[in-house]
């Protein structure tokens, strides 16, 4: 048998605000041209890089290379700064942003500035099947958008663009074929769907443990799903094999 793929550690960020009527999230989109999910709208994130894992042990708490990782990807592909202490003003960064992106790890770029792993919610946890090259163990954290944000502007690079949305109206693309959405995508924002504020959210994600999801196959009235726990706060458990999107 081929080895099977190992799964890349990464993190992701999940940017609410709070507004009328609903909250809005920090999406974006992939470029087409990704390997992975290209083309799909998904929240800022990436690959947990050794950087972040060597400033985590610097910090004696390993739990916080994945953070690291989301916020340091949250800068680099929207250019928004959260969880960092104190908020940074407009030119200290872009000068983060651009020594992001030139390869200087987190650590380095951050000057008088540390960050606060606690402003991060632990939301939730994904790792697929073993049945696709690239395999990723996503950490999903929550975090609610700093006042006075600046407009997102993605990076032309990995993100085509970069906006707020509101999780019902993402959907509601998506279901329409104006959008295309993975299926952890889909299910973390049906989940978020049914929160009113990010106050909502975070007690709702402190209601339920992280544990990992592997969906699996499951056959249910003739029809093969894709099926996940129904034990950890997501409206919908299962989606018609044929219709779910996995990258």
């Amino acid at each position: 048998m081929p080895d099977l793929p190992q799964p890349i550690p990464a993190a992701t960020l999940i940017v609410m605000r709070d507004a009328p009527g609903a909250p809005e999230l920090l999406m974006v989109e992939r470029s087409a041209q990704m390997a992975f999910a290209g083309g799909a709208l998904v929240f800022p994130g990436g690959r947990i890089d050794p950087g972040d894992v060597a400033f985590a042990t610097e910090l004696g708490d390993a739990a916080v290379a994945a953070k690291a990782a989301a916020i340091r990807e949250t800068i680099e592909e929207v250019g928004l700064a959260v969880g960092l202490d104190p908020q940074p003003d407009t030119g200290d960064l872009q000068a983060m942003r651009a020594r992001l992106h030139a390869g200087e790890p987190l650590s380095a770029v951050l000057g008088r500035h540390r960050i606060a792993p606690e402003r991060l919610v632990p939301f939730a946890r994904w790792q697929p099947e073993r049945l696709v090259a690239r395999l990723f163990d996503t950490h999903f954290f929550l975090a609610a958008a700093p006042e006075d944000a600046p407009t997102p502007v993605e990076d032309g690079t990995e993100t085509a663009r970069a906006f707020w949305a509101g999780a019902a109206q993402v959907l509601a693309d998506a279901e329409a074929g104006r959008a295309h959405l993975i299926f952890p995508t889909r299910r973390v924002l049906e989940r978020l769907a049914t929160l009113g504020s990010f106050a909502a959210a975070a007690a709702h994600a402190a209601a339920y443990p992280v544990r990992t999801i592997t969906p699996w196959i499951e056959r249910r009235d003739g029809i093969d799903q894709l099926c996940i726990p129904d034990d950890l706060g997501y409206p919908v458990t299962a989606e018609p094999l044929a219709k779910a999107h996995r990258r």
